[in-house]
């Protein structure tokens, strides 16, 4: 391997590494606030460039009716005033659609709140009507998601591959694109937004509050229901704004969002799923091993990265061993 390899493997592990990032600090408050392991976190990140692409060629996608039919059913648990929000969620969210037909500029905002108004819609209707259950029904509950959600994508966009064109063109260096610092730049400046709303803000305090200690959260006032709202809101915010960076990239599929959440997944896990700074180191070992083992090991990638569960999981189980001692 010479210095040109290597420096092109780097610039692979790191944009890699924070995309993963992101999707392991959303995992990681959704928990820490819910107790849900959010699989279904690629698919919506898939939605938003697949929608997005539906809606530059005048159509309205699959997803806008499934946003609908989850507004509807939020409205009717809610019943009473609390139907108000879902209702007027639902009528905005359509007309919205309506004008980006004919307004390209609107499809990048209402495609980014449509994954935002699905995520929010999605905890109302599956995950706060169980919020007594465990972990394990948690888990049940977000794996049926993520195969009904991937299932629809199927049905919504087809099995093709999509390309969204790129907001910036041309590259910095070989091996590095605009595109590509753009998506850099993306993940410092949520990672920052985060430590800051979580460090300053009252509504971010009461978030982390809630993720500490909800029984406790609850006496103080801080209804546990809408810290997951929030939660599952910021999660599906950052994942439609990565999907939207990240598919002139690699391309957007319905089925490419699994793989992409999975390896978020490992990064949360070998963060312990509690704490955002470990889970960012995490995403960059898993970003820079997985392009390190594809240079070396391409037949092999997808497995060695997984693997670093093992010794994760080993290293919690003793740890949670000897809490208990």
């Amino acid at each position: 391997m010479d210095a040109t390899i290597l420096g092109f493997l780097l610039l692979d592990g790191l944009q890699n590494g924070v995309v993963y990032g992101l999707l392991a600090l959303s995992l990681v408050l959704v928990f820490a606030v819910t107790r849900v392991i959010l699989v279904p976190i690629g698919e919506l990140l898939m939605f938003a460039p697949l929608s997005l692409v539906w809606l530059l060629e005048g159509k309205l996608p699959g997803t806008l009716w499934l946003a609908l039919a989850l507004g509807l059913a939020w409205a009717l648990l809610s019943r009473g005033r609390g139907a108000l929000l879902p209702l007027l969620g639902t009528a905005g969210l359509g007309l919205l659609f309506l004008l980006a037909r004919g307004v390209p500029p609107l499809a990048y905002p209402a495609v980014v709140l449509l994954v935002v108004y699905l995520g929010v819609a999605t905890y109302r209707v599956f995950f706060q009507p169980m919020r007594e259950a465990t972990v394990l029904a948690f888990l049940i509950m977000a794996v049926g998601l993520h195969v009904a959600y991937m299932g629809l994508g199927l049905v919504f966009f087809g099995p093709e591959q999509f390309r969204p064109e790129p907001l910036l063109r041309g590259e910095v260096v070989v091996g590095l694109s605009w595109q590509g610092v753009l998506v850099l730049l993306f993940a410092l400046l949520a990672v920052l937004g985060l430590y800051l709303f979580f460090r300053l803000s009252l509504f971010g305090k009461a978030l982390l509050a809630a993720a500490e200690n909800r029984l406790g959260a609850r006496l103080s006032g801080i209804p546990p229901e809408e810290a997951g709202m929030v939660a599952f809101g910021i999660a599906s915010l950052l994942a439609g704004l990565s999907g939207l960076l990240l598919a002139p990239l690699i391309n957007a599929a319905y089925f490419m969002g699994f793989m992409l959440g999975l390896k978020g997944f490992v990064a949360a896990i070998l963060g312990g799923l509690s704490s955002y700074p470990m889970a960012l180191l995490g995403a960059l070992l898993v970003g820079f091993f997985e392009s390190f083992t594809s240079f070396y090991a391409s037949a092999y990638k997808e497995a060695l990265v997984f693997l670093l569960l093992v010794p994760a999981l080993f290293y919690q189980s003793l740890r949670a061993r000897a809490v208990e001692e």
